[in-house]
């Protein structure tokens, strides 16, 4: 495959539109299946940020996350602001300032405008912003120590923030109140099946993931346990490190990624390990959520690892190459071997997200960058 120039984003440059691709749909034509494009993604766009003051480093980036109809994305900065950037144009939209309370765990709500977010200073609030003239809507208060994740109901206004106080809280973003509250032992992470009738905590000090229903949460209906299921996983990845929890979209699989050797791969209705999907070039350098103590070398990720649309392949980020999965295969002893995504240069993909409408691709360091399909000529 030839080298593909990839379109670096600066300040005054001109930016012309990326040829992003929709996904297959129920409705309206057809245009291209992930497992048709998924070998042939390549680094396209670099955003370099702009008005960053000189001689001070350049920021992290803490989170992506995109909206529901896939054409803005948003990352949250170790600078204390919100980058939200168009998709369709490939361009950097605009630049919001939290610098009172910092800023991770970006979420988009259900509106492009509307977003929530967790603070890293001040309070460990999480907050309600309308991106449409910066203003707060709602402040929701509770948590006593850091929030280490942010997971948005699928289809309703309701939320999950996991936090170091030791709960999970369940919100409303009518209501500055939690609905529900879970006191549990180092709840990390959270997420929702793609019906909404089903959210998962994962445990790593206790090597568990629990289900709830979401209709009757008094107690999980089912446990998972890493430690049993780990299969040929070391035993440190089933207590330290978990980065991600996520269903795939097909309802199927759990997706439990790590920072170690390879993430696990969970049948979503008996709870058994599918597969661990190994990594060959080792883990991303940032530390799992819960871990870092806030310094640049021990940053916490926000993910390193995702589901495309489809829930057929897993896609994530290694010491240099994004690697991908076809949970398809049959796996060899358990574990399955990934194909590698090259890019030049040494951008370490250290966050990844895949747009929920569009067959593109977002990874992230320091610099964010789009990844599009791109031909074999």
């Amino acid at each position: 495959m030839s080298s593909t120039p990839m379109d670096i984003d600066e300040p005054g440059a001109g930016t012309p539109s990326l040829n992003v691709t929709r996904l297959l749909g129920p409705n309206g034509p057809s245009t291209s299946k992930v497992s048709e494009v998924i070998k042939n993604f390549r680094p396209t766009k670099f955003f370099q940020r702009d008005g960053v003051q000189e001689g001070r480093p350049q920021p992290h980036v803490l989170s992506i996350d995109f909206d529901d109809p896939g054409e803005l994305c948003m990352t949250s900065e170790s600078d204390e602001t919100i980058q939200i950037y168009n998709v369709r144009e490939g361009r950097h939209d605009k630049s919001l300032l939290s610098k009172k309370y910092g800023v991770k765990h970006a979420k988009f709500t259900h509106s492009s405008s509307g977003i929530i977010y967790a603070s890293t200073k001040t309070n460990d609030a999480i907050r309600y912003l309308a991106t449409h003239d910066n203003t707060f809507i709602r402040y929701f208060e509770g948590h006593d120590a850091s929030v280490t994740n942010i997971a948005l109901h699928p289809g309703s206004d309701n939320f999950l923030s996991c936090s170091l106080d030791t709960t999970v809280r369940l919100w409303d973003l009518s209501s500055k109140n939690w609905v529900a509250r879970f006191n549990l032992t180092n709840p990390t992470l959270a997420a929702w099946d793609p019906a909404g009738l089903v959210f998962a905590i994962a445990l790593p000090a206790s090597a568990s993931i629990l289900l709830y229903d979401y209709r009757n949460y008094v107690k999980p209906f089912k446990i998972i346990d890493v430690l049993k299921e780990k299969g040929p996983a070391d035993g440190e990845a089933c207590f330290r490190g978990w980065t991600k929890l996520e269903f795939s979209n097909d309802g199927k699989h759990i997706l439990l990624g790590t920072r170690t050797n390879g993430h696990f791969l969970f049948d979503a209705i008996d709870g058994n390990l599918k597969a661990y999907l190994r990594k060959p070039q080792g883990g991303t350098r940032r530390a799992a959520p819960g871990e870092g103590d806030g310094t640049s070398a021990a940053l916490e990720s926000s993910g390193d690892c995702c589901f495309t649309p489809d829930g057929r392949y897993v896609v994530s980020g290694a010491a240099k190459d994004l690697l991908v999965w076809d949970t398809m295969q049959t796996p060899n002893n358990k574990i399955l071997e990934p194909n590698c995504l090259p890019q030049e240069g040494k951008k370490e993909p250290v966050l990844v997200q895949y747009n929920p409408r569009f067959n593109m691709i977002a990874t992230a360091d320091k610099e964010l960058m789009f990844w599009l399909p791109v031909s074999d000529s």
